[in-house]
């Protein structure tokens, strides 16, 4: 009896839902569902039609394997050109096809700059100061005819919000979002059909500052990076029932007014008066008298570009947890976790009466403690329309990092029901997860994932809630191979690095920014920085390493290319980096000092030059893959002589590293920069040394973090490493934890062990870039991980250890869900697989030399496993630990 075979509807691209698409030539993913053992497949067809039903390619049956990203079969589209596609395959034992898929649905979106016939309109008149008020704008137009279909294509120089006859057309959040506006600006599709009706109608929009003309930066930073002019671009394209097209664009016909909301700034928050709400404002019949002319703008010079990823949603609510009362008398609600959003409060009371909401992400002396915001007044204020109705207020164009918010002027006594938090961030589909037997690991894992949720609100910033919240390149290039882990973040990261491409290539030296987009002013952001600059080949790397998508190595590779021969070029003979003399180095070593974060106690031209020998490591072999040769050949080369050339500098005959830190070895460990066994050895148990001697505290900042606990396993030390991760005293990874963390700090200290906040003008409670040790929680704790790039084949190799007696991860790999989990069954170590259709997995046991190899299906293994020597017999370690603490300690090494 056959297997039940079921195959997903195609998915284009990365994308989630294929309307507006930008790919002319969208490739094509499916997954295959099956129960049968070992399944792979053989053959697939694809048959896709056109909008009217004709067929326009028909692959017929092609053998093959591939199902992740297999070229587009058919003609190119056009703009606006919609297709319906299916597939079926063969595969397994069986000789018959699977049936057909259910069909995916792709429209493209205008994907040549000649469709817009549109132009951006602006209210301003550019010569205004301090924050703006809301901008309203609208268009009545009248259509003769039933509507077969109509379209809705918007972006904005600001953030925005678009309503037809009254009803919001999408359910997106700050949209068009942030990019390079300079060099990409995207826009967005709606369908709005059912929107429209026969008669009158209204097109209206609500502009917004966001970050095209809103206050940037810290030490109150300043407005107007990219100009002076809020505008709105839309264009609606309309197909009447009997073949007519209308087209309602923005132009001089346009009006515009101000309504309720007085400012929304994106530091400040916002302030909205209801009794300045215009009723009807978006539908036909308003009254305009009092309306102003719009102003037309030039054409943008930025390339109009459609999303490659998700946008910025309402994702979920959180309720109030906790109201109490402050020291000072005030409201305060406590949510129970630091989120990244704003405040929905249903009031009511007299008309005139206000109501402020203030946000904080931790309390010093039970208080909001405000001084981590510096400049950023995190502040909502709502002045009560007064109906005598109950009145619903979401501020439109902010948001907050907060644990915390203080309610002040709440009409009556306080209701905690009337108020609830609504959580923003990019709508990123959640593909791995984490367990264990120690709740505070787990907690821990929890953390990850929330900041990484909380920092991905349109691009991968640093932090969420004070005067900054930049797209800092360091951050993402040390956290990357987490995020790809626990995200499907290929869309959203893709369309950043674009930005940084264009950024990159377009200053003189082709320097990468440390933040993207880039709004810092020289000197700061105009010198060649190590570890930030290298984002431009590290995250490319991840995401390639996650998904298997060789195109967006290909689309990168100039700016890999860029960035590496510009560091080459500076570094000198003895493997330095010159440039900019304050590299940012180990950034936050807990060892500087609170006001000199990059004060590490690791030589920063070290942490250039050992990753700049990774990263030409990296860029040869990525040169291979896109059959570069003589590309692969000069970088290959390269990483040699700049190998060299560190072992020169850095690196003594015996195997000691300058510096002599946590972070030298785990560098030269992990970047392959000890050219001898001797020398790897000697380093290894001088890292180890070292651990121990800190009492298995950390010492490692943003470079040495990621790769500490790989270092001590691939120097036979799997159980320090462990033991580093189970503690719980400051600085580790445990400790925020104990402290009642909800997510990862940006120091290791940034609150204090007696409750103060770290007296750093640098303190966030939401950064992820310490959290990387989660993806050393996948690979190694767990044992999940891709041993080729895109998960076809898949790599299980657990290392249990510490007090732990399981731990298990999943993925949601290209190919379908992937978990690998083990357990201690007294003298017994029990391990469980499931390997997706379509894919094989190695799976590594303690004890064993080889691998063993499974195919589709659910797998258990055992072996045997002594509980009281776990980790030590496991990896073979020359010595058994005499003590409870797990640590391994030799006699006479501190424990």
């Amino acid at each position: 009896m056959p297997y039940p075979m079921t195959v997903t509807a195609p998915v284009f691209e990365h994308h989630r839902r294929a309307l507006g698409i930008g790919e002319a030539a969208p490739r094509l993913s499916w997954r295959t569902r099956t129960d049968e053992p070992g399944w792979t497949q053989h053959a697939y067809r694809v048959h896709v039609v056109d909008g009217d039903g004709r067929t326009v390619a028909d692959t017929g049956r092609l053998p093959g394997a591939d199902s992740v990203l297999v070229p587009w079969p058919g003609p190119p589209l056009t703009s606006k050109a919609r297709v319906r596609v299916r597939v079926r395959v063969w595969g397994g034992a069986g000789e018959e096809p699977s049936p057909w898929s259910g069909p995916a649905t792709a429209e493209a979106g205008l994907l040549d700059a000649a469709d817009w016939t549109a132009r951006p309109v602006t209210p301003d008149r550019g010569t205004e100061e301090g924050a703006l008020p809301v901008a309203l704008l609208r268009r009545d137009f009248h259509l003769d005819g039933d509507i077969a279909s109509a379209r809705l294509y918007t972006t904005a120089y600001g953030v925005h919000e678009c309503e037809i006859n009254g009803v919001r057309t999408g359910d997106e959040v700050l949209d068009p979002g942030w990019t390079s506006y300079r060099h990409r600006l995207r826009y967005r599709t709606h369908d709005v059909t059912a929107l429209l009706r026969p008669g009158p109608n209204t097109l209206g929009a609500l502009l917004g500052e966001g970050w095209y003309t809103g206050r940037l930066g810290w030490d109150g930073g300043r407005r107007h990076h990219y100009g002076r002019e809020r505008a709105l671009l839309a264009q609606l394209e309309i197909r009447l029932a009997d073949g007519r097209t209308e087209t309602v664009g923005t132009d001089g016909r346009w009006r515009w007014s101000t309504g309720p909301l007085l400012r929304s700034e994106l530091y400040d928050g916002e302030t909205y008066d209801a009794r300045l709400e215009r009723d009807g404002w978006s539908r036909p019949g308003h009254d305009t008298r009092d309306w102003a002319p719009v102003r037309e703008l030039p054409a943008p010079a930025a390339e109009l570009t459609a999303p490659t990823g998700p946008p910025v949603r309402r994702v979920r609510t959180v309720a109030v947890r906790e109201a109490t009362t402050t020291p000072a008398g005030r409201t305060l609600l406590d949510f129970g976790e630091n989120l990244v959003g704003r405040l929905r409060l249903t009031v009511t009371g007299p008309a005139g009466h206000t109501v402020r909401l203030r946000h904080a992400e931790v309390l010093e002396n039970g208080e909001p403690a405000l001084r981590p915001l510096r400049l950023a007044t995190a502040t909502d204020t709502y002045v009560l329309r007064g109906t005598g109705a109950p009145e619903t207020y979401e501020p439109r164009f902010t948001f907050h990092g907060f644990r915390y918010a203080e309610i002040e002027g709440w009409p009556g006594p306080f209701d905690a029901t009337a108020v609830e938090a609504v959580v923003l961030h990019t709508d990123l589909e959640r593909t791995g997860w984490f367990d264990s037997s120690d709740p505070l690991l787990n907690k821990l894992h929890e953390n990850v994932v929330r900041s990484q949720c909380g920092n991905f609100l349109d691009l991968p910033t640093d932090c969420p809630q004070r005067d900054e919240r930049l797209g800092w390149t360091g951050d993402i290039a040390v956290f990357a191979p987490t995020a790809a882990f626990l995200h499907d973040c290929s869309g959203m990261l893709g369309g950043w690095l674009r930005d940084l491409a264009a950024e990159q290539l377009a200053r003189p030296d082709r320097s990468v920014p440390l933040v993207v987009p880039d709004i810092l002013d020289p000197p700061e952001g105009r010198h060649p920085h190590a570890l930030w600059g290298d984002a431009a080949v590290l995250v490319p790397w991840a995401l390639y390493r996650d998904s298997g998508d060789l195109e967006l190595l290909r689309t990168q590779y100039p700016s890999m290319t860029a960035w590496v021969d510009l560091a080459a070029g500076l570094a000198r003979a003895d493997g330095g980096l010159r440039g900019d003399p304050d590299q940012l180095g180990d950034w936050l070593d807990p060892a500087a000092p609170a006001d000199d974060p990059a004060a590490s106690r690791t030589d920063a031209g070290l942490v250039a030059a050992a990753h700049l020998v990774h990263s030409a490591d990296l860029l040869s072999g990525i040169a291979e893959l896109l059959d570069e040769k003589e590309d692969a050949d000069r970088y290959r080369a390269l990483a040699a002589t700049l190998r060299t050339a560190f072992t020169h500098e850095f690196v003594t005959g015996a195997g000691r590293v300058a510096s002599d830190s946590q972070t030298a070895y785990a560098l030269a460990l992990c970047f392959g920069l000890l050219p001898d066994d001797r020398q790897r050895r000697h380093a290894g148990d001088r890292l180890a040394q070292l651990v121990r001697r800190a009492g298995f505290r950390i010492a490692t900042g943003f470079a040495g973090t990621p790769l500490i606990c790989d270092a001590l396993c691939g120097a036979g030390h799997a159980e320090l490493a462990h033991r580093m991760l189970a503690e719980r005293h400051c600085p580790s990874w445990l400790y925020p934890v104990t402290m009642g963390a909800t997510t990862v700090w940006e120091r290791w200290d940034s609150m204090l062990p007696d409750g103060t906040v770290n007296p750093g003008q640098m303190t966030s409670f939401n950064h992820y870039a310490l959290g990387s040790v989660a993806d050393w929680l996948h690979r190694t704790v767990a044992g999940l991980a891709a041993a080729e790039p895109g998960w076809r084949r898949i790599r299980v190799a657990p290392r249990p250890g510490g007090t732990l007696t399981r731990a298990r991860a999943a993925h949601t790999t290209p190919y379908g869900r992937a978990e690998a989990g083990w357990r201690i069954e007294g003298p017994r170590l029990v391990v469980e697989v499931l390997v997706p259709p379509g894919t094989v997995a190695d799976i590594h046991l303690p004890g064993r030399d080889t691998p063993l190899t499974r195919g589709a299906g659910r797998h258990a293994l055992e072996v045997p496993y002594a509980a009281g020597e776990r980790a030590v017999t496991a990896l073979g370690h020359p010595f058994v630990a005499k003590d409870d603490c797990g640590c391994g300690a030799r006699d006479g090494d501190r424990c």
